[in-house]
């Protein structure tokens, strides 16, 4: 196999913003998790300095299957875009798992966004799937993700309801309603469905949030109360591991404080999306996403072997 890089262009020439195969890529890989077929070892952090937010992530791990690759996700996360720069780079590495060799280099910022949000999608579609009104919270690139797959995989999407810190507006599209709020909670509570996409370092939803029926979904730093996943009926997230003892996730810290034991976690996404767990109709059900690296190098891996059917991408010489 053609040791080969892709950037952006590639990726969505390749089929990167194509939802369906995005939230296939996620279920398969968590199948394949389950039968022993994926694993995933736990991340190594590497902090940036002072900010607990500035950090480089090392992600690996190995999905069998139609994906047979196994690889490491390289990222760095900064509180703040630098001048010139961005707030989060990463590249994904990756080795075909039945020769060895290695097929290349990908560019995979935008592709970490898009696996986030089809987990979030997959939830919501398995959880909420008539879903007509949701709010965004956050308007940087992976708030703007999210809100792409909203369109794309909730049909009955008919409102956004929107907060951010920085004013700045989401663009929408047309034959959406946009309400734009002051506070994170009235966002929230003008919705049925949260995505939480932010990089606050303190929380800004609080218990007011969990409301009858309500799903919020954090998929940012720490946006959530402890107090307010105390008041959420069902506390679920994407796979509790030994990312509990190092996540600057709302949800680990809480576990870390002493205030959540793993026992209380009501389902997980194997649960959710296997085996078909869903809670009661009124239940507020808060969803955690750390983000497993068994996506990362799933989406990857299917994204280089199509580039490569299609001689997208630099090849790289030795």
């Amino acid at each position: 196999m053609t040791n080969r890089y892709l950037n952006r262009r590639d990726l969505v020439a390749a089929g990167a913003l194509d939802w369906d195969a995005a939230l296939a890529d996620v279920h398969d890989a968590l199948a394949l998790l389950r039968d022993g077929k994926a694993e995933m070892a736990a991340e190594n952090v590497l902090p940036l300095g002072t900010d607990p937010r500035a950090k480089g992530y090392g992600l690996p791990a190995r999905v069998g299957g139609r994906f047979a690759a196994a690889g490491l996700k390289w990222t760095i996360h900064r509180p703040e875009a630098p001048q010139g720069g961005e707030a989060i780079t990463s590249r994904t590495f990756l080795d075909d798992l039945d020769t060895g060799l290695p097929m290349g280099v990908v560019d995979s910022a935008m592709l970490t966004r898009v696996r986030t949000a089809a987990l979030s999608g997959a939830v919501v579609r398995a959880l909420k799937p008539r879903v007509r009104r949701v709010a965004i919270l956050g308007a940087g690139a992976q708030a703007e993700m999210h809100l792409r797959m909203a369109q794309a995989v909730l049909p009955d999407l008919a409102e956004v309801h929107h907060w951010t810190r920085s004013g700045r507006a989401l663009q929408v599209p047309e034959g959406v309603l946009v309400r734009s709020h002051k506070t994170a909670s009235a966002a929230s509570l003008a919705a049925e469905v949260t995505f939480a996409c932010t990089s606050a370092p303190e929380p800004i939803l609080g218990p007011e949030v969990m409301t009858r029926g309500a799903l919020v979904l954090q998929t940012g730093f720490h946006e959530v109360s402890f107090d307010a996943i105390d008041r959420a009926d069902a506390v679920t997230c994407d796979l509790w591991g030994d990312f509990a003892r190092t996540s600057a996730k709302s949800l680990f810290q809480m576990h870390r404080a002493g205030r959540f034991p793993a026992s209380r976690v009501a389902a997980d996404a194997p649960a959710i999306l296997l085996d078909g767990w869903r809670p009661d109709p009124a239940a507020c059900v808060y969803f955690s996403s750390f983000g497993l690296n068994i996506f990362d190098i799933a989406l990857a891996a299917r994204l280089m072997r199509r580039a490569t059917d299609l001689g997208l991408g630099q090849i790289l010489t030795d």
